[in-house]
This record gives structure tokens, C-alpha cells and sequence, in this order.
């Protein structure tokens, strides 16, 4: 696809600067969530393993080109060590000195880039500065390269580049989902609204066999339909956008599929009261809250026929039972048929991960990207700009 990898490159004695996303959550100085540090390990153990000094760079937060001290990196180090297994040395300035202290197999962390302005402003002598410390740079972010920032696009113009392995990974799965995938190939979309996915179903519509829609932007597609649909969270400004979106679908022989069966209650709660009622039949006092059985066995069956599925947002309203049911059996099915090799499964986004985990399905997912904005814009059919960079 254009870009090296690591393994194009002899690290041995280079320094190899890495920009990486260890952006986690921390409370009271401790991460809580580590999955975005363990996913750079492969990376920074090759790197190591050759012989190259690895040089860490990565954000943390929205310090917005200002030093915030609660927004250090310097508290990632004990997490860093527990992960790579060996030391790691921190420079909050001075990076020059720091870096000519390193021997082979060494790990440096530089401060976060967000405490400079040049960072986010992409900034060519930022980016210079930051290519001084290195021989190689080495792109393992995926999740930050829909961003245009020196760390990610710059500075990969000012040295020889490559992919790390997480990058790697990412951009193959991805390719193999929408760029050159096994078909048939269904998307599962859900999520509240629709205005905040517009580019991405535009997109997904010319590119996929079945597109599934669930979450509160089915309601605004049913009500789009001339459907009442009582209560439920519902963007009705946005039914001619809905109709064009159908209409552009049918023009490309994307079949949607909407809820034929609607789970509704009174009021939104654990262990609410709720009843199953086809989706032409939503009182006027409920609210959608999930698809409905004979939607799921819907799913169930364009998943069975499908090659290739990509997943992005939940299709009720999962955080709460039990209108997480649509969603727990569907990644189920979906799970099931990518252990036993039937299916190639994609799946991205906050919510997405989180239903996923809920749902005891991710581990058997294919792919599961925890990139977030950069998933997004790549399934909206966007340039991005990190990746763009790698290849030059």
C-alpha cells in the first residue's frame, strides 16, 4: 500500500523516533486502562531488540500548545516500564543532551509535543527540531494520524519513514475490510445521531453490500418513512437527509436494513418495563430504545451471508439492560462466525469497543481498532494525513 514498515530499516545503533498514543485515563496519578500502551509494545521491543534507541514522543490531554504539569507524561513512565519490561528515561527539556546519553536498546520518553504550540499548527520548524533527534521515524499512531500535527505529518517529510506495528496492523485490517474486502461485505452502524455520521453513511453506501442501521439514528430513518415513532430520540430535521442517503443507497445496490421490530418502554431505566411491537407500532407515550428479535434473526441472517463485516456503534441502547439485547446477540453471531473463519470482522469506535466487551464478543473480532476519530475518518472515505505522509 506505500509505506515501510520496520522491518525495511537495520535499527541497529539508529535512533528511531516513535511517535506512539499512550494518551490513557489516570486517576490519582495511576492508569486505569492500559490497552493503548500494551498495543505499542510489538513496536518498541522490535526496535529495542535491534539494537536502535527507541525515542518516544506522543501527546497527553488538550494542553493547547501551554505547559500544563497535570498533563505530563512524565507519569506514564512506572506504566511504560511495567509494559516494556526494562527502564525508561524521561526528558522534559533538553532533549538533545538526553538523547546523546542513550546507549543501544535504550528507551527515552520526551515531554508531551501538546505543551508546544507548533505541535497542532504543524509547524515545519517544531517538526525540525523533533527530526534532529532522530535517524528513522516511525509512525505507530494510527489513532492521531487524522491529524495534520508536526509529530504526525511534518516531521514524516524530514526522514526516512516507516509504519511501526500497530500502524501496521491497523492499516492492513482496514484495508482488507473496505479497501479491497472479500464480498459480500455488511456494515453495522449505530449509534444516537445521524447528524454526527453523515459523511460516514454517505460513504459506507457505496461501498458495502448491507448497510445496518440501528441506535437512536434508525428512529430518524423510520420517522424519515413517515413512521411515528413516539418519544425516542429522533433528529426529524434531518428526514431529507435520511430519504437521500436511502435514495444513494438504492442507486448503488446497498440494501439497508432498518428495525422490522422495535424494543419500546416509558421511561429509560434498568429493568424498565418494555414490551416488542413491530416498527409501524410505537406508541405515541414510548420510546425506541432497541431493535427487536425478528431484527436481530435480520442481522443474523446478512452476517451469515457476509464475507466481510465492518462495526461501528451499538444498536440499542446498550449501556442499560435490557436494551443491550440487539447488540449482545448480534456481535455474538458476528463473533461465532469470525472464530470459525466464516467472516473477516472489523470494528472501531468508543462506544463500538465498549458494547463489544460488553457483549463478551471483541475477543474473537478480527480486528478491533481503538482509534476512534481516525477509525471514523477512514470509514468516511478521508485522507488522512499521518498515513498520507508515510507514503510520501
Amino acid at each position: 500500500m506505500g509505506w515501510k514498515t520496520l522491518d525495511d530499516f537495520d535499527l541497529g545503533g539508529k535512533r528511531v523516533l516513535t511517535r506512539i498514543d499512550i494518551n490513557v485515563p489516570v486517576e490519582d496519578g495511576r492508569v486505569t486502562d492500559a490497552t493503548r500502551i500494551e498495543r505499542i509494545v510489538p513496536t518498541v521491543q522490535h526496535i529495542v531488540a535491534q539494537g536502535g534507541k527507541a525515542i518516544l514522543m506522543a501527546h497527553f490531554g488538550r494542553p493547547k500548545g501551554e505547559v500544563k504539569p497535570e498533563l505530563s507524561l512524565k507519569q506514564l513512565v512506572p506504566a511504560l516500564e511495567a509494559a516494556f519490561g526494562k527502564s525508561v528515561a524521561f526528558a522534559d527539556g533538553q532533549y538533545g543532551a538526553a538523547v546523546e546519553a542513550m546507549n543501544d536498546s535504550d528507551i527515552l520518553l520526551i515531554e508531551n509535543v501538546r505543551f508546544a504550540p507548533g505541535e497542532e499548527q504543524n509547524d515545519p520548524d517544531f517538526a525540525a527540531r523533533l527530526a534532529s533527534l532522530g535517524d528513522i521515524y516511525c509512525n505507530d499512531a494510527f489513532s492521531a494520524a487524522h491529524r495534520a500535527h508536526a509529530s504526525t505529518e511534518a516531521i514524516a517529510r524530514l526522514l526516512p519513514s516507516c509504519a511501526g506495528r500497530l500502524m501496521a496492523e491497523e492499516l492492513g485490517a482496514l484495508e482488507k475490510a473496505l479497501g479491497t474486502p472479500d464480498r459480500p461485505v455488511v456494515a453495522v452502524v449505530g449509534g444516537a445521531k445521524v447528524s454526527t455520521k453523515l459523511d460516514l453513511l454517505g460513504n459506507l453506501v457505496t461501498k458495502v453490500d448491507t448497510l445496518v442501521i440501528g441506535g437512536g439514528m434508525a428512529n430518524t430513518f423510520l420517522a424519515a418513512q413517515g413512521i411515528n415513532v413516539g418519544k425516542s430520540l429522533c433528529e426529524h430535521d434531518l428526514a431529507d437527509t435520511a430519504r437521500e442517503i436511502m435514495d444513494k443507497a438504492t442507486k448503488a445496490g446497498c440494501d439497508i436494513l432498518l428495525p422490522a421490530d422495535i424494543v419500546v418502554a416509558r421511561e429509560f431505566k434498568a429493568g424498565a418495563a418494555s414490551e416488542v411491537v413491530v416498527a409501524t407500532a410505537c406508541p405515541d407515550d414510548a420510546m425506541i430504545l432497541d431493535a427487536g428479535p425478528q431484527s436481530v434473526a435480520r442481522i443474523e441472517g446478512a452476517l451469515k451471508a457476509a464475507k466481510t463485516l465492518v462495526w461501528n456503534g451499538p444498536l440499542g441502547a446498550f449501556e442499560i439492560a435490557p436494551f443491550d439485547a440487539a447488540t449482545n446477540a448480534a456481535a455474538q453471531a458476528a463473533a461465532k462466525l469470525s472464530r470459525d473463519g466464516a467472516l473477516v470482522s472489523v470494528a472501531g469506535g468508543g462506544d463500538t469497543v465498549a458494547a463489544l466487551n460488553q457483549a463478551g464478543a471483541a475477543d474473537d473480532f478480527t480486528y478491533i481498532s481503538t482509534a476512534g476519530g481516525a477509525f471514523l475518518e477512514w470509514m468516511e472515505g478521508k485522507t488522512l494525513p499521518g498515513v498520507a505522509a508515510l507514503v510520501g
